[in-house]
């Protein structure tokens, strides 16, 4: 089996513009294929885990990756999937940004001479002439066409700023730019970035005659059709200190059973063989997979040192066992008679706000010490934070507070 089928047998194609070139190409390992990262953020998140880990698997089977980081288009901000404008970023932010996201690729992508070259559209996107992109690269565009485009389709109701209407000729110059300065005849992106990713395979046809090829990977959606990566308190980080490699693992751990093999299947590297006899699976089986999803992705992305450490934390703590070593934990300021528990819940991020921490509390989702509590007056006092006291929601999460000294 190709790279090519084993893409399609973990079902992460979902579009393509030529897929026998594209076959042939990637199963070769001819492909020289880059996939983009905009800086808005420090740290890479579950969102980005897949495209990292399309391209591990496209360089393990000698394909060269180009991993574009945009500092220039995120001056700028893409509409795609959102109702909103992107909040505008200094260009101080977004090269440290960029600085984060180099660090954390290096865990998956191998970089070096012949292997993997990491490069910012900074570096071109900020220096081009206005009226010469205009005449080189605006001849090239319909609007008509630009307009029909579903990522500027959801934001023409509320107003689409021409900035952000500028992104889809910023893309498709970053692929043209890359197939003349690097020799990139392939990219890849998510299933969102269809429009944009067609305009740049279609420049580069325009302007040179030479063929350049687009894919893109299937997004990573629950049994409820939403983007996973999220929780309550917002996204899933790749960086420890923004997401615990315990709450990491915790999230993979508790992923819905409709979810759990199509999440072995797309984001992990256990053969295909493998996966096929865990089909049948039901009952504890499920969580057994679920055991095996978590590890796996928390060893990808921290090693396997950490994930075994996160792994024994979360059976010694559904097992009753006293070893909270490697809990999350939240230090707090409380004085006088203590902190409310709703107060507790917001501080920590088991919820994103008061009202979500009473609501949660009321239908008796919240746990102090292995005991349910629905009193919404219920207080932790500077006495039992000295020791520190666990909380528990729902039925996996737990989270451990103590009075800051």
């Amino acid at each position: 089996m190709g790279i090519f089928e084993e893409l399609q047998e973990r079902q992460l194609i979902a579009q393509i513009t030529n897929e026998q070139q594209v076959k042939d190409l990637i199963n070769s390992g001819n492909a020289r294929f880059y996939i983009g990262f905009d800086p808005t953020a420090d740290s890479l998140h579950v969102g980005h885990f897949m495209a990292l880990c399309l391209m591990k698997r496209l360089q393990m089977a000698g394909n060269k990756p180009i991993v574009l980081i945009g500092g220039g288009t995120g001056h700028i901000g893409d509409p795609s999937g959102r109702t909103d404008m992107r909040s505008m970023m200094t260009k101080e932010m977004i090269d440290h940004n960029c600085e984060c996201f180099k660090k954390q690729m290096e865990r998956f992508i191998e970089f070096g001479d012949d292997k993997a070259v990491m490069v910012n559209n900074a570096d071109w996107l900020l220096n081009l002439n206005y009226i010469e992109l205009l005449r080189e690269v605006g001849a090239c565009f319909s609007v008509n066409n630009m307009l029909r485009a579903e990522c500027y389709k959801q934001r023409m109701e509320k107003g689409l700023s021409f900035l952000e209407f500028n992104y889809m000729i910023m893309q498709a110059y970053d692929f043209y730019y890359l197939n003349e300065n690097y020799n990139c005849n392939l990219q890849f992106g998510g299933d969102d970035q269809w429009s944009n990713m067609l305009a740049g395979s279609d420049l580069i046809r325009r302007k040179t005659g030479k063929d350049a090829h687009s894919m893109t990977i299937t997004l990573l959606m629950n049994s409820q059709g939403k983007k996973m990566g999220k929780t309550a308190s917002g996204a899933v980080w790749l960086d420890k200190n923004k997401t615990s490699v315990y709450d990491f693992y915790q999230y993979w751990r508790n992923v819905e059973d409709d979810d759990v093999l199509k999440c072995i299947r797309m984001l992990t590297f256990l053969p295909l063989e493998e996966i096929k006899k865990m089909e049948s699976w039901q009952g504890a089986e499920l969580n057994k997979a679920k055991e095996i999803l978590a590890y796996e992705l928390t060893a990808l992305v921290h090693g396997k040192e950490e994930a075994e450490i996160a792994q024994q934390s979360a059976k010694a703590l559904f097992a009753g066992g006293g070893d909270d070593s490697n809990m999350p934990t939240t230090e707090l300021n409380v004085d006088g008679d203590g902190i409310l528990l709703i107060d507790v819940l917001v501080e920590t991020k088991l919820c994103a706000s008061r009202g979500e921490a009473k609501k949660l509390i009321q239908q008796g989702g919240v746990s102090v010490e292995e005991q349910k509590v629905s009193d919404l007056a219920t207080k932790l006092t500077v006495d039992a934070l000295k020791d520190g006291v666990k909380i528990k929601k729902g039925k996996k999460i737990y989270h451990k507070v103590i009075l800051k000294k």
